[in-house]
């Protein structure tokens, strides 16, 4: 009974959990493996010394990701090409059993450009902007999270805010379809001026492929660069084929934004072929701003769509 109990008050934070986990080390497979644990170190603690649960869960779950992200800190250095953060990837289409991570990536800090600049914040200025600007931890408890002094704290969370300063504010919904969809249709017609017109004079594309396929290893920065290459993969993957495009795209939302899954194609009639693949975007100003190639299958796990 204190068992089926403590299981069902674990059940109740861990929504809560795989929030703080999956934006303190953004990745899927690590967030869900480290409240897991979470629940593996409560399940043996003294119940006693626990005053306030989610706070308690809150730490541990903490520690494990800082744990984790200094791990993949070290990965990260032999890592081929860019690295970019695992996507939650979704329906298009409202499910009637939503997915907690579905629903955690609604917040703007979850976005994938906020990820992307958050990945490279230091383990212990993503742990305390995270905790401190996300969840309302006080400084005193991130404290003791990092082993830190309560001001060293403040200061990580101080030098984690300028670094992210920068990173593009979501646009609503409709304002980042509408660009995705410009971006698209002038790409599929192979329209030059148009698929200009609709990326940001800041363009980038950033593909992850860590050395699994193809993608491109550099980030590619600026309109006329990117529009050179989209059309180049256009040509040589044969999207300007009717026959070649039928059933191959799927709209997806990625981190809760509109994106694209590519599906696994086999090479057919001369064009080659190409693993399953995700594109997320971002929008600034009214136009595609970032593109993200995500193609390493270690980084998909997160991809939660109906069979």
């Amino acid at each position: 009974m204190v068992a089926a109990l403590l299981a069902d008050l674990f059940e109740g934070h861990r929504s809560h959990l795989l929030s703080v986990a999956y934006r303190l080390t953004g990745s899927v497979a690590d967030a869900e493996d480290a409240v897991q644990e979470g629940w593996l170190r409560l399940a043996v603690a003294r119940q006693s010394e626990i005053e306030d649960l989610r706070a308690w869960l809150t730490t541990v779950v903490s520690r494990i990701c800082l744990d984790r992200l200094r791990s993949a800190a070290v990965r990260r250095e032999q890592y081929v090409g860019q690295w970019l953060p695992e996507p939650i990837v979704t329906s298009a289409a409202p499910s009637s059993t939503p997915d907690p991570l579905a629903a955690l990536v609604r917040k703007q800090d979850c976005r994938f450009a906020a990820l992307v600049v958050m990945d490279a914040l230091t383990p212990p200025q993503r742990v305390a902007f995270v905790l401190h600007d996300g969840f309302g931890v006080p400084f005193d408890e991130i404290a003791g999270v990092l082993d830190i002094s309560v001001e060293a704290a403040r200061q990580l969370a101080v030098r984690a805010r300028k670094a992210l300063a920068h990173t593009p504010e979501p646009v609503p919904d409709e304002e980042h379809n509408l660009a995705v969809q410009q971006f698209l249709e002038a790409l599929l017609r192979g329209d030059v001026n148009s698929v200009i017109a609709a990326l940001h004079p800041d363009a980038r594309t950033i593909g992850d492929a860590g050395g699994t396929t193809g993608t491109a290893i550099n980030i590619v920065e600026g309109a006329e660069k990117n529009t050179r290459l989209w059309l180049g993969l256009r040509t040589r993957y044969g999207f300007n084929d009717p026959e070649r495009l039928a059933g191959g795209f799927e709209p997806v939302l990625v981190n809760g934004q509109l994106g694209m899954l590519i599906h696994e194609r086999a090479s057919e009639n001369g064009y080659p072929g190409t693993p399953m693949r995700i594109y997320g975007y971002t929008v600034r100003d009214g136009k595609v701003w970032g593109i993200y190639d995500l193609v390493n299958p270690a980084k998909l796990t997160g991809v939660r769509l109906p069979n």
